[in-house]
């Protein structure tokens, strides 16, 4: 009798052999390697079984040439989790399963939601460049970027010169934003770059906290590689053009070695559709910290410092949506209740920089909005509901001092 260990590897070579067929005394016989769009179950990192699809397969490093690894999507999960699994991972027992119908049985209400939030941000796109679109960034180019400090596993493809193309792992400079291949490249740079903050002008400071402005057009190099490392963490936000359209907005948390940046927001220079925020971004290591809130204020801030109401960029996210549903709820509600007179839609969109549209939305939302005789709309403005809906918009988190922004809006230099 084989030991138990030769029995393993034996199995092993069975299984993995090209065109051959790997079967079970309690399955059907499968024929590898599986093929791409294949539906079963995969074992995740804590053991249990999660539906799957296959959308891509790849040798082993190996050489080995009947031996694959492949890339999976969990149907229950969002993109970010997909990964490259070996054949052991993979139940084959359950190949051709409905995994699709499946994950909709074991998904809770709010997995339902975060679902169909990953499926929005399509909208631009007509039936043949979303396919193109898909078939581009279905899997991950890099694994795992490097910033600072920390190290970061990416969630999602981002497009890179060719030059990057076989790297799975990439250096950032935090400062300048660089983007070298190897820890070595790293640390020559950094003994060269001069640089300890963002290359633009520090607009806000508070405590530890600082806000630089950055303009794509004078830093063309720097704004397209935040483009670049942030589309490793934003699926649907596609990465502009002509960055020298944009202003960037990138807060940092300071030290004695220099300021580092923590999270970003950006927006059109001029927007006819009175945008106020494009895209927005807090990197992994600095979530839970208020910092995302802490922008969308900032960007309201800034529309009054201009003179205008703003609004974000559609679509939004999920995430996104929530999270300004909750700002404009605890601004929106609190300007009311420091009002001590009945307030129009106007008056409250003007106080705010909130477009009138968001204001109007957000507080019939929560059925807040009464009509008199002859259908004019009024705002309801009873303490107790008001309170109520405080209390669920939950805590602003870190306050703006408008007090210590130095800004002035933006003007167009002809004579650069």
């Amino acid at each position: 009798m084989d030991p138990p260990k030769d029995r393993n590897d034996r199995r092993k070579r069975k299984a993995t052999a090209g065109g051959n067929a790997a079967s079970s005394t309690s399955g059907p016989s499968v024929t590898l390697p599986l093929k791409v769009g294949t539906l079963l179950k995969c074992r995740w990192k804590d053991g249990t079984l999660h539906p799957a699809e296959i959308i891509e397969r790849r040798q082993t490093p190996s050489g080995d040439p009947h031996g694959y690894e492949y890339y999976v999507h969990y149907t229950e999960f969002d993109r970010r989790l997909d990964q490259w699994v070996n054949l052991e991972q993979l139940d084959l027992n359950s190949k051709d399963t409905d995994v699709y119908a499946e994950a909709q049985k074991m998904m809770t209400r709010h997995q339902k939601r975060k679902m169909k939030a990953s499926k929005e941000g399509y909208e631009r796109f007509d039936a043949a460049s979303l396919q193109e679109h898909q078939a581009l960034t279905k899997v991950k180019n890099i694994e795992k970027i490097v910033l600072g400090r920390y190290e970061i596993e990416t969630w999602y493809f981002s497009p890179l010169p060719s030059e990057y193309k076989n790297s799975k792992k990439l250096y950032f400079c935090e400062f300048c934003l660089n983007i070298l291949e190897t820890k070595e490249q790293l640390q020559r740079h950094m003994r060269k770059c001069d640089l300890k903050y963002p290359p633009g002008d520090e607009i806000y400071r508070s405590g530890v906290l600082s806000l630089f402005e950055v303009d794509g057009r004078k830093n063309k190099g720097y704004t397209t590689n935040l483009c670049i490392l942030a589309k490793f963490f934003l699926d649907h936000k596609a990465i502009p053009c002509e960055v020298a359209s944009f202003l960037f907005y990138i807060l940092c948390e300071c030290d004695d070695r220099g300021c580092h940046m923590v999270a970003y927001f950006s927006k059109e220079k001029y927007s006819e559709d009175s945008y106020n925020l494009s895209c927005i971004l807090t990197l992994p290591p600095y979530q839970q910290k208020g910092y995302g809130k802490f922008l969308i204020a900032f960007s309201y801030e800034l529309s009054k410092r201009e003179g205008v109401v703003g609004t974000p960029e559609k679509p939004l996210s999920d995430l996104g949506w929530r999270s300004y549903q909750s700002y404009w709820t605890r601004v929106l509600l609190n300007a009311i209740k420091e009002h001590k007179n009945d307030i129009s839609f106007k008056k409250l969109s003007k106080m705010t920089a909130i477009r009138p549209f968001d204001v109007f939305n957000t507080l019939r939302t929560l059925k807040l909005v009464q009509y008199k005789k002859g259908g004019r709309p009024v705002i309801c403005r009873d303490p107790k509901i008001l309170d109520h809906h405080l209390k669920a918009a939950g805590s602003g988190g870190l306050e703006v001092d408008a007090s210590k922004l130095i800004w002035t809006p933006y003007v167009d230099d002809l004579s650069e």
